[in-house]
């Protein structure tokens, strides 16, 4: 199922990200990809929300590839930006860090695609204008996936 939301706001993009967060169980990869300042840190932000961790201690990390947030869940944040593709990141574990038993999330997840489980859930940002973002949602079509978006359907384009 691929889906796309309309976000205008940080707000916007924290409730999309908290619906999704509510529908995460352990093992879940989501995997975010866009440009700089198009919002994956402030989704990861919604997702950590849902799973009982504060906002506030989810940041962009500078050098740190996974940070390891405990919640209800715990919440694996792991940007790649700095890596410069999929052999670095296998000769650090991370390969072997994706498969466990939190929810990751995956900044930057283009530059390790191939490494990511098949059944993912991919989330795109795309810059509308100066004020706003479309964010396509791509997942297994699943009870849980329909019910992530019928708790959005006020964001979805065209909705």
């Amino acid at each position: 199922m691929q889906l796309e939301f309309q976000s205008f706001s940080v707000e916007d993009t924290m409730e999309i990200a908290r619906s999704l967060g509510a529908a995460l169980v352990p093992g879940d990869v989501v995997a975010l990809s866009g440009e700089l300042g198009a919002g994956k840190t402030v989704f990861c932000k919604g997702i950590g929300e849902a799973l009982g961790i504060s906002p506030d201690r989810i940041v962009s990390p500078s050098f740190t590839i996974v940070t390891e947030h405990p919640g209800n869940v715990t919440l694996y944040h792991v940007d790649v930006y700095r890596l410069s593709g999929e052999r670095e990141a296998e000769g650090i574990g991370l390969d072997e860090i994706l498969y466990g038993d939190g929810v990751y999330v995956v900044e930057w997840a283009e530059k390790i695609a191939a490494m990511l489980p098949n059944c993912c859930i991919k989330v795109k940002f795309l810059f509308l204008d100066d004020s706003g973002r479309t964010l396509v949602v791509t997942a297994e079509d699943s009870p849980r996936m329909r019910e992530f978006a019928s708790r959005c359907t006020r964001y979805l384009s065209g909705g």
